[in-house]
């Protein structure tokens, strides 16, 4: 059974509570939201938008799609949720910033908890609302979020934009904050093919400001690919995959391996 109906939402145009009626979304103010017919609500009102459809188009999508649940981000996944076991408050609402097709969102569910994805990006929040029915998803941008103050005990980014100040309303007193961005080495291998001189990234930058550093964990571990579809994925997951050359692309469709490091920093506030 959906669990939609007993998502918990607040208006985006005027701040009140949205009651879920006859699969729409209403606010006391007559503000109206249909529910799509995979669970999901589209919270995002057309005079937010910046564009016709934001966020990640539908071959990156299915690239992504694709690439993780071939499991080479499940290291990542086991950290994550390690740390949630750790500190986290078991009953407490989970939100997942920027969560895209789920795959994230989904292996926090607990019996216990209730966990929301957000995502500005309609296809993504469609795949993840209809393969992933115990959780709530929601079109909406991060900048001004469909939740009432202090809703969430445990909020995670995974290379999504952190907004501090937005994320920290909605986080209740005690509530965490786990961020995940690119460590040095991350994908160095597959960027040297793309720049003659490939940048590692740069680590240093610590855009947190109000909440409180718990722990700081650096993963790091190879990516060992004898598929040359999950390369061709991978690379159309990243930022860099508009300047990859048809020359490149041909090769890396013959290589029969292909060897690449995955370097991530985690780190833990709360607030």
């Amino acid at each position: 059974m959906h669990t939609e109906n007993l998502a918990q939402y607040r208006c985006p145009l005027c701040q009140q509570a949205l009651l879920l009626t006859e699969k729409s979304y209403r606010c006391i103010n007559k503000h109206s939201f249909d529910q799509a017919k995979q669970g999901y609500v589209n919270l995002l009102p057309v005079q937010f938008k910046h564009s016709k459809e934001p966020g990640d188009n539908k071959a990156m999508v299915q690239a992504r799609r694709a690439f993780l649940d071939k499991g080479y981000y499940q290291p990542l996944l086991d950290s994550m949720l390690a740390l949630y076991q750790k500190y986290g408050d078991k009953t407490a609402a989970v939100f997942d910033a920027g969560c895209g097709e789920g795959f994230y969102t989904h292996q926090h569910k607990t019996e216990h908890n209730s966990v929301y994805g957000v995502d500005i990006a309609k296809e993504t929040i469609k795949i993840a609302a209809k393969r992933y029915q115990d959780c709530f998803y929601s079109v909406a941008t991060l900048a001004d979020l469909p939740f009432n103050d202090g809703h969430f005990g445990w909020l995670y980014s995974v290379y999504a934009p952190i907004l501090e100040n937005e994320f920290t309303r909605i986080l209740q007193d005690k509530g965490y904050l786990l961020t995940v961005t690119p460590a040095d080495n991350h994908l160095f291998e597959l960027k040297a093919l793309i720049y003659r001189q490939a940048n590692k990234h740069d680590t240093a930058k610590q855009v947190i400001k109000q909440l409180t550093l718990i722990e700081e964990q650096r993963l790091n571990y190879p990516m060992n690919f004898s598929n040359s579809d999950d390369v061709l994925n991978l690379l159309a997951m990243t930022p860099f995959a508009f300047k990859a050359s048809k020359e490149l692309i041909n090769k890396l469709k013959q290589q029969k391996e292909f060897s690449c490091q995955a370097d991530f920093v985690l780190r833990l506030y709360q607030k």
